[in-house]
C-alpha cells in the first residue's frame, strides 16, 4: 500500500550465491570488503529478525498451531508488519554506515546531490510514514509525516527557529514537501536525533498520529533514534528548494549498497573506520576548543580596545574640566565688575532723578499759580475783546497771516520732531545690535571694548543732537525776529489810524503786552517742559541700558548653571567609566582562568580515546551486559560507554556549548576542579 518496495527475505541473495558469482567473475570489479560484510550482516539480521518475529508471535498466540483455530487474517498482518519493521530497521543502519562512510572519505561537506545523503533521506522518510493514521478532511484524505514532526516545536523551544523557516518558504505546496524541508533543517543543525529522542519520549503524543504497531511506536524507533547520533559526525549543506521537495519520489535504490570499489580486508576496514572516529572526534574537540580560543582572543582584543578608548576619553574630559573652571572663574570675576558698575550707574541715576524730579515739582506749582492769575485776567479782557472785535476786523486779517507763519513754524517744529524720533529709532536699532554682539562675543574685555566704542558713538551723536537742537533754537529766534517785525508793522498801522482809535490802541498796546509777556512765558514753559521730556527720555533709554545689562547678566548666571550642571554631568560619567573599566579588569582576569581551564581540559582530552560501540558488550561501572532496553552511551569527557543509569548526568564541557552527557566517574571529578577554581 506504500510507495516503497518492502524487502524480503527471499529477495536477498545468499552468502553462498555471492561467493559464487565473485568466484564466477574474477576479471571484473569486486564488491568492497566492508560493503560484502554489511550485507551479509542485513541479511543475517533479516534472518534472525524474521525467526525472532515468528517465535514471538507463536508464544503471544498469533501464529496459527497445529492445533489453533484462531482467525490467520491478522495473524498474517501482524507478521507482516514485524518484517516491515525489521527490514526498515535493518536499511537504516545499511544508510546511515554507507552515509558515514562515503563522507568520511570524501573529507568535505555534503550537497542535497550526493546520492547516500538522498537514499539515507528515503530510507527515512518511510521509516516515518509506517504506520500513519490516515486523517480525514474536506478535501479527502491525508496521510503525511509532517504532523508529529510539528510536535517537537511545542515540546523543544529550540525547534521554532526550524518550524518558521518551514513556514516562510514560499515555493512549498505540499505537507510532504515541509516534512523533507524539516528533516534537512534539522540534519545541517546536527539535532535530528535529539528532535526524534523527544518526541519518542512523549508518545501518549504519537498515538494521535500513528498506529499502536508502528514503528516509531515499538523499540525499533528508539535503535533508529541511537543510529541517528552517529550523523552529528557529518557537516552537510542543503538547498531547499519547494519544486524539488513537493517532487520527488521516494523510491530505495538498492544499487547504491552493490557499488563496486577497490578490494580491501574487512579487518583493516574496521580499524580505519575506528581510527577515523576517533581521529574526527579529536578535531571536533580541537576544533571546539580553537573556536572558544578565538572568541576569547577577540573579546580580549575588543575589551582592550575599548579600555584604551575609554583612556583617552578621560583624558580629553579633564582637559575639558579644566578649561571649563578656568573660563568660569574668568566668567566670575567678570560678573562681578559688572555688578559693580551697574550698581553704582543705578544709584547716581536714581539720585539725579530724584533731584530733577523736585525741581520739576517747585517749578510746576509756581507756574499753575502763574496760570491761574493770567486765566482771570484773560476772562476780564475777553469782554473787553468782545467790545472791540467789530473795529478790529483789519487787525484780524493780519493776525491770520501770523498764525499762518506761525502753522508754517508749528510744522518745522513737527519735521524736526519725526527727525528726533527717527534717530531714536536709530539709536534703538543700535542697541539691539550692541546686544547681539554682545551675546556672540565670548570674551568679557572684547564687550568692554564694543561698550566703550558705543558709548563714544553715543556721545557723538548726542552732540550732533545738541548742535540739531542749538540750530532749531536759532531759527525760533528768527521767527521771534519776524513776528517782531510783523508787531512793529501793526504798530505803525496803529499809529496811522484816526484819533478815535487812539484810546483803543493805548487799550490794544497794554493788552499786546501783556499777551507779549503771556507767550514769552508760555513759550519758556513749553522750553522748559522740552528740556524735561528729554531728560526723561535719557533716563528711560538709560533705565533701558541698565535693564539690558540686567538680563545680560541674568543670562551669564544661567550659563554658569549650564556649566555647573555639565561639570556635574561629566563628573558622572568619569565615575561611570572607572566603575567599567574595573569591571572590565575583573572580565579579563574571569576569561584568563577559563582559558587555564580549557587548556587543563585539552591536556586531560588528549589521552582519552573514544571507544567503539562493538568493543564494548557491558558497562563499565555497573558491569551490566547491553541489550535493547539497557542501551550504550558514550561519555562526552572520557570517551567510554556506560548504560543509562551511570551516565545520567549532563554536564557542559568547554568542547560542547550545551551540557552534555557524563558519567558518573567523570561527573565527580568535574564537580570536584570546578569547586576548586571557584574557591
Amino acid at each position: 500500500e506504500e510507495d516503497f518496495e518492502i524487502i524480503d527475505k527471499k529477495q536477498l541473495p545468499d552468502a553462498a550465491e555471492l561467493r559464487n558469482e565473485e568466484r564466477a567473475k574474477p576479471e571484473e570489479a569486486r564488491w568492497s570488503a566492508p560493503i560484502l560484510s554489511l550485507a551479509k550482516k542485513a541479511s543475517e539480521n533479516l534472518a534472525l529478525s524474521y525467526g525472532s518475529a515468528l517465535r514471538s508471535a507463536s508464544l503471544v498466540g498469533l501464529v496459527s498451531k497445529p492445533g489453533s483455530s484462531d482467525g490467520p487474517a491478522k495473524t498474517n498482518t501482524r507478521c507482516h508488519t514485524m518484517e516491515e519493521r525489521a527490514n526498515l530497521m535493518n536499511m537504516m543502519k545499511l544508510s546511515i554506515k554507507i552515509l558515514i562512510q562515503s563522507a568520511l572519505s570524501l573529507g568535505r561537506t555534503l550537497d542535497s546531490d550526493f546520492p547516500p545523503l538522498q537514499q539515507f533521506f528515503v530510507v527515512l522518510e518511510h521509516c516515518l510514514k509506517h504506520g500513519l493514521k490516515v486523517k480525514k478532511t474536506f478535501i479527502g484524505q491525508n496521510k503525511s509525516f509532517f504532523g508529529p514532526l510539528e510536535l517537537v516545536e511545542k515540546l523543544c523551544p529550540e525547534a521554532s527557529d526550524i518550524a518558521t523557516s518551514v513556514k516562510n518558504l514560499p515555493e512549498l505546496k505540499t505537507a510532504v514537501g515541509r516534512g523533507r524541508a524539516w528533516l534537512y533543517l534539522a540534519l545541517m543543525q546536527k539535532k535530528l536525533a535529539d528532535y526524534l529522542k523527544v518526541l519518542l519520549d512523549h508518545k501518549h503524543l504519537l498515538s494521535e498520529f500513528y498506529e499502536p504497531d508502528a514503528l516509531m511506536m515499538e523499540e525499533e524507533g528508539a535503535v533508529i533514534v541511537g543510529l541517528l547520533v552517529g550523523l552529528n559526525v557529518i557537516d552537510a549543506n542543503l538547498c531547499l528548494k519547494g519544486e524539488d521537495l513537493d517532487s520527488q519520489v521516494g523510491v530505495i535504490d538498492f544499487s547504491l549498497y552493490l557499488k563496486e570499489t577497490h578490494d580491501s580486508d574487512g579487518k583493516q576496514d574496521g580499524g580505519i573506520t575506528a581510527v577515523l572516529d576517533q581521529k574526527h572526534y579529536v578535531e571536533e574537540l580541537n576544533r571546539h576548543l580553537s573556536c572558544t580560543v578565538a572568541d576569547l582572543q577577540n573579546k580580549i582584543d575588543c575589551l582592550e580596545k575599548t579600555n584604551s578608548k575609554l583612556q583617552e576619553e578621560l583624558a580629553a574630559a579633564t582637559d575639558r574640566i579644566g578649561s571649563l573652571q578656568e573660563e568660569q572663574q574668568q566668567l566670575k570675576q567678570q560678573n562681578e565688575l559688572i555688578r559693580e558698575r551697574s550698581e553704582k550707574s543705578v544709584e547716581v541715576t536714581k539720585e539725579d532723578t530724584k533731584v530733577e524730579l523736585d525741581t520739576y515739582k517747585q517749578s510746576r506749582q509756581g507756574l499753575d499759580e502763574m496760570y491761574s492769575d493770567v486765566w482771570k485776567q484773560l476772562k476780564e479782557e475777553k469782554k473787553i475783546r468782545l467790545e472791540l472785535e467789530k473795529e478790529l476786523e483789519l487787525q484780524i486779517g493780519m493776525k491770520t497771516e501770523m498764525e499762518i507763519a506761525m502753522k508754517l513754524l508749528e510744522k518745522d517744529t513737527h519735521e524736526k520732531q519725526d527727525t528726533l524720533v527717527a534717530l531714536r529709532q536709530q539709536l534703538e536699532e543700535v542697541k539691539a545690535i550692541n546686544l547681539q554682539m554682545f551675546h556672540k562675543s565670548q570674551n568679557a574685555e572684547c564687550s568692554l571694548q564694543q561698550k566703550t566704542e558705543a558709548i563714544s558713538s553715543f556721545e557723538g551723536k548726542k552732540n550732533e543732537m545738541l548742535s540739531s537742537m542749538k540750530q532749531m533754537e536759532e531759527r525760533l529766534q528768527q521767527a521771534e525776529k519776524a513776528r517782531q517785525a510783523a508787531e512793529e508793522r501793526c504798530n505803525k498801522m496803529k499809529q496811522e489810524l484816526a484819533g478815535r482809535l487812539d484810546s483803543c490802541r493805548q487799550q490794544m498796546a497794554q493788552l499786546d503786552s501783556k499777551c507779549s509777556t503771556l507767550e514769552k512765558e508760555l513759550k519758556s514753559e513749553k522750553e522748559q517742559r522740552q528740556t524735561l521730556q528729554k531728560e526723561l527720555h535719557q533716563e528711560k533709554d538709560a533705565t533701558t541700558l541698565l535693564k539690558t545689562e540686567l538680563q545680560q547678566m541674568e543670562g551669564l548666571k544661567k550659563e554658569l548653571r549650564k556649566l555647573q550642571d555639565e561639570k556635574q554631568q561629566l563628573k558622572k560619567i568619569h565615575e561611570e567609566q572607572e566603575q567599567a573599566l574595573q569591571e572590565m579588569g575583573l572580565h579579563l582576569s574571569q576569561s584568563k582562568l577559563k582559558m587555564e581551564d580549557i587548556k587543563e581540559v585539552n591536556k586531560a582530552l588528549k589521552g582519552h580515546t573514544w571507544l567503539k560501540d562493538d568493543e564494548a558488550t557491558h558497562c563499565k561501572q555497573c558491569k551490566k551486559e547491553f541489550s535493547i532496553s539497557r542501551r550504550k552511551h558514550h561519555c562526552r569527557n572520557c570517551g567510554d560507554i556506560f548504560c543509562n543509569t551511570c551516565s545520567s548526568n549532563e554536564l557542559a564541557l568547554p568542547s560542547y556549548p550545551k551540557p552534555v552527557r557524563v558519567c558518573d566517574n567523570c561527573h565527580t571529578l568535574l564537580l570536584q576542579q570546578c569547586s576548586s577554581n571557584s574557591s
